[in-house]
């Protein structure tokens, strides 16, 4: 019985469904567009296609008459708010007297979003090339913002958690520590001691080029011993380890971020910061210095070295000449700085760690990002160090 009932309701339904029509009336004049029938869901493709046929021709109409409009929903009121356009729209009330108002304020709606759209979609006007540039300039200012606050902030995070865990000795960590600094200090002698000893080379060859024109050959020594004691060592292995050690800590800590692994550690009732943090900043503050003095060795034997092979100067006379030329203070002035890019570099490289977001792209764009900043933090606070110690004439 219900289904007899349902079947004359969706045949009443379809007797009451009018066929929609578009049709252009060339014998009035101006040419009429008229337009009749149900404009639904249902009859969408065939009035894509009448007005496809159409399209040509509907220009040359200058009036629409909607008298024999019939249902109307959405989807018919986007095609209708084409053919009307914004003028048609205007007008609605006067072309569509007949028409109910619910009608009307729907085919007005519908177009007036469609016109929004439309506004939104457009391509913006090219841009003066000096507006843009000081918008991009603008941009960066502020991403240069945003990670100073963070490194600021994650500084003072880092020193708040290693001063309450050194009031607590039972939370100390010396097996991470240790492990930690076996990756960072003992795995990276050889290459810090190779690269500092060509290096060294590259200066007293260049030194003694230019140094023996003058005949003052005997000078490359100061030269050496001034460049590896103050900047060259400590600047050479900062940069090392930046892009060794800050990309490694960058890595671990991401790819923990990106397995939720920090999360379960939470979970735990675990500090990250003392678990995962505090332990390689430790590791990095103990084994920059060591891995400073050794640089410092490196560059000055592989300089005596080439002192002695094109100056025939004998490593006797080199260690007599630095001693009585340089004294202890060039030498510390190098050390001092060792703790500071030291901890710069182990809070970059973890707080990158921190900021990726989950994926394995995102641990890439943040390894590169940490290596650029601990680079970058490196030169500029050796290149302010160097401008402060020469002032004070130390």
């Amino acid at each position: 019985m219900k289904a007899a009932v349902i079947s004359a309701r969706l045949a009443g339904m379809t007797e009451t469904t009018q066929t929609s029509q578009l049709r252009l009336d060339t014998s009035a004049s101006p040419p009429l567009l008229r337009i009749s029938g149900d404009w639904t869901l249902a009859h969408f493709a065939d009035l894509q296609k009448q007005i496809a046929g159409l399209d040509a021709q509907h220009r040359q109409a200058a009036h629409c008459d909607l008298d024999g409009l019939g249902a109307l929903d959405t989807a018919g009121a986007s095609l209708l708010a084409d053919l009307l356009g914004s003028t048609g729209l205007q007008h609605l009330d006067e072309l569509a007297a007949n028409v109910p108002a619910e009608r009307r304020a729907l085919l007005r709606a519908v177009g007036t979003s469609i016109g929004q759209c439309r506004l939104e979609e457009r391509t913006p006007p090219p841009g003066n090339a000096l507006i843009d540039l000081l918008e991009r300039i603008g941009r960066a200012m502020l991403a240069f913002r945003s990670d100073l606050v963070g490194v600021l902030g994650f500084i003072g995070l880092t020193l708040e958690s290693l001063l309450r865990c050194m009031l607590n000795p039972r939370r100390w960590r010396p097996t991470s520590l240790a492990a930690h600094m076996e990756q960072t200090g003992l795995d990276a002698v050889p290459i810090v001691a190779l690269l500092t000893f060509m290096v060294g080379a590259v200066v007293a060859f260049l030194g003694a080029t230019v140094l023996n024109k003058f005949g003052a050959a005997i000078y490359t020594v100061d030269l050496v011993g001034f460049s590896f004691l103050r900047e060259f060592g400590v600047l050479l292995t900062a940069i090392l380890l930046a892009g060794r050690t800050a990309s490694a800590f960058t890595a671990q800590i991401g790819s923990m971020k990106s397995n939720q692994e920090i999360d379960a550690i939470r979970a735990l009732g675990l500090d990250p910061m003392e678990l995962l943090v505090l332990p390689r900043v430790l590791a990095l503050l103990l084994v920059l210095p060591m891995l400073t003095f050794l640089a410092m060795l490196a560059g000055i034997a592989g300089g005596g070295v080439v002192c002695a092979l094109a100056l025939d100067i004998s490593p006797r006379l080199f260690i007599v000449t630095l001693q009585n030329d340089i004294s202890l203070q060039h030498f510390l002035v190098g050390m001092v700085k060792a703790p500071i890019f030291a901890f710069l570099i182990a809070v970059i490289g973890c707080l990158e760690g921190f900021r990726v977001s989950g994926s394995a792209q995102s641990v890439g764009e943040h390894t590169t990002s940490a290596v650029v900043q601990s680079i970058f933090v490196v030169i500029l606070l050796d290149a302010v160090a160097a401008l402060f110690f020469m002032e004070m004439g130390w």
